[in-house]
């Protein structure tokens, strides 16, 4: 018996497709449908066959057991049965069910393994993307998690990722902030979390000077045009104040662990907008409309009957016209054959306009057009439902957050593990305190706006990264006290079959990790992957809790261990996925 691949949901759906194009009663238009099935049910379910029935007027019933009867013939892996108005259900035997397990039981079997839609593409990540002179806050904090774990799992699935860094860093608020800086002088030594608070500060002054005093507002103006010139004053100081904001990034990066390949801001593109303009008019998709440059798309949603302004009537540049040429350069130079960009919500409307005039631009010029993807994101709220913010309604600072988080998560495990030194405790509350801050957020359908509650998200009991880091550890210590390397582990015996529905519960759950992937990918959404670790620990509880490990019988306790490190395999390469690390001890 050849081994089964890694995800048998594509290799069932192709096996399938191959047995219904040898049968009279199926065309080239079935599709099997397939997805996970229920425990109960079987490994997978086939719906396909309701569907097709309906569109050629056969008998699904009918038209099910014939392919049920065709594909049990050719293959013994699965146990095959019809259920229902015609679905069908596949139970993997526990021969090849084992079989599996042997193959695929430590995260280094899986590379190269898994595949997606997006395999051997070159696909543009662009996330995070913070305004410089401006301090990181609780705001920031999804478009940075988000697109880490999105990144990670496209890398995961074959695509050649590109992380790119699109920071705010050119426009109308540098106007503001370089007069400010020349009114009252600027101390550029100061250490990069204390003199960005400082430039906040001040372009916080300067806008409510402009607000009130013409004067200021004019000769705000002014420095912004020096500075869109390439005045040398105001150039250096554009450029220290850039180094500065970005050096206060990077802490927090670094802390978060998240890396970029490219930090390629909006000021990359100011000398590439003019070609777009001279392109959108050259293929007339572009016009002037009051005296603004601007692509109209009327036969699309609502959103879209409002023009795509891609040049300011004052001849200025502006959002749309950095991001249209962000695309030409990535695809261009990058050569992307995908982007994903992660923002929040409210920007959704831009990215429908902004993908739509990059395709009729691309097919206007014969271009091969990239693949554009956005995943938008709801808002992080205080427990009163309202958008998070400090006493005094300002936005929280990130760095504040996550210390907050570390020092709850340390005052936690002094309590549980007084045994641990004082630097494992240092080193165990970073980790969970910035696992819980990362997974409370990933945890969420990325769409829905979620509640942020520290002491929920620190919490060991329900879906929550403690729970999930102590599940880890707590599998390293099943090792640790058999003094068993876990890396080791083989189990060559010639035992075939589950001894308990635990055992097998347990393995079927494992089984579903691709899918699991498969979807979150598909739909560009990690919390499909939270619940699924957070149900695979529930499920391998209570087969530890049910199943002594350390069996006297030699092929049962192979068994048992080959379950656990596999559980353990899966668990740690998901968090990883995720962005958390993970802990052997807690």
């Amino acid at each position: 018996m050849n081994p089964l691949p890694f995800s048998l949901g594509p290799y069932l759906q192709g096996t399938l497709k191959n047995i219904a194009k040898s049968l009279p009663l199926f065309d080239e238009t079935f599709d099997p449908d397939l997805r996970p099935a229920e425990e109960r049910f079987g490994d997978f379910q086939a719906n396909g066959v309701l569907a097709y029935c309906k569109k050629t007027r056969q008998n699904p019933r009918s038209v099910a057991q014939t392919l049920c009867d065709a594909f049990a013939a050719q293959n013994e892996d699965f146990d095959v049965s019809v259920a229902g108005a015609g679905f069908l259900n596949f139970r993997l035997t526990d021969h090849a069910m084992i079989g599996w397990l042997r193959c695929f039981h430590a995260s280094e079997q899986y590379e190269g393994h898994f595949r997606s839609g997006f395999s051997d593409k070159t696909v543009v990540v662009d996330y995070s993307s913070p305004n410089t002179a401006k301090r990181m806050h609780v705001g920031h904090l999804r478009s940075m998690v988000i697109g880490e774990a999105l990144q990670r799992f496209l890398r995961f699935g074959g695509a050649k990722v590109i992380r790119d860094n699109h920071i705010g860093d050119w426009g109308t608020q540098f106007g503001i902030l370089l007069a400010e800086i020349k009114r009252t002088g600027y101390n550029f030594n100061e250490p990069p979390e204390v003199a960005v608070e400082t430039l906040e500060a001040l372009y916080q002054t300067g806008s409510q000077r402009t607000k009130t005093d013409p004067q200021a507002l004019e000769t705000a103006r002014k420095e912004l045009v020096k500075l869109q010139r390439g005045d040398t004053e105001n150039f250096a100081l554009w450029e220290k104040i850039n180094k500065i904001s970005y050096a206060s990034f990077e802490a927090i990066y670094q802390r978060m662990g998240v890396t970029f390949d490219y930090v390629l801001g909006e000021s990359f593109y100011r000398d590439k907008v003019e070609a777009v303009y001279d392109a959108l008019q050259a293929c007339a998709l572009a016009k002037i409309d009051q005296g603004a440059l601007v692509v109209f798309h009327p036969e699309h949603s609502r959103s879209c009957k409002q023009p795509f302004i891609i040049r300011k009537s004052d001849g200025a540049s502006n959002y749309a016209s950095t991001d249209l040429a962000t695309v030409a350069y990535r695809s261009e130079q990058l050569h992307a054959d995908a982007m994903v960009y992660v923002t929040d919500a409210r920007q959704c409307d831009h990215f429908e306009q902004l993908f739509l005039t990059v395709k009729k631009w691309f097919e206007a010029e014969k271009k091969p057009v990239p693949m554009l993807f956005h995943a938008p994101f709801g808002m992080v709220l205080g427990q009163d439902g309202k958008a998070i913010k400090t006493r005094e309604g300002k936005p929280i600072q990130l760095h504040q957050l996550l210390n907050e988080a570390v020092a709850r998560a340390h005052a936690l495990i002094c309590q549980k593990s007084p045994d641990l030194s004082p630097e494992e405790k240092r080193h165990v509350a970073e980790v969970v305190g910035l696992g819980a801050v990362k997974y409370a957020d990933l945890s969420q359908d990325r769409m829905s706006n979620y509640r942020f509650e520290f002491d929920k998200m620190i919490r060991f009991e329900g879906n929550t990264a403690p729970y999930l880091l102590y599940a880890v550890a707590r599998i390293h210590a099943i090792f640790r006290k058999a003094d068993i390397d876990a890396t080791k582990i083989k189990d060559d015996s010639d035992l075939n079959e589950f001894s308990t529905e635990t055992e097998r519960a347990l393995a079927h759950k494992l089984l579903a990790f691709p899918s699991i992937l498969a979807l979150a990918l598909q739909e560009l959404k990690p919390h499909h992957l939270c619940r699924y670790l957070y149900e695979l620990a529930g499920v391998f509880s209570t087969f530890y809790n049910a199943d002594k490990v350390l069996s006297e019988k030699t092929d049962i306790q192979n068994l048992r261990l080959l379950l656990c490190r596999a559980t353990l395999a899966t668990l740690e390469k998901g968090l990883h996925l995720l962005g958390l690390e993970t802990l052997e001890k807690m």
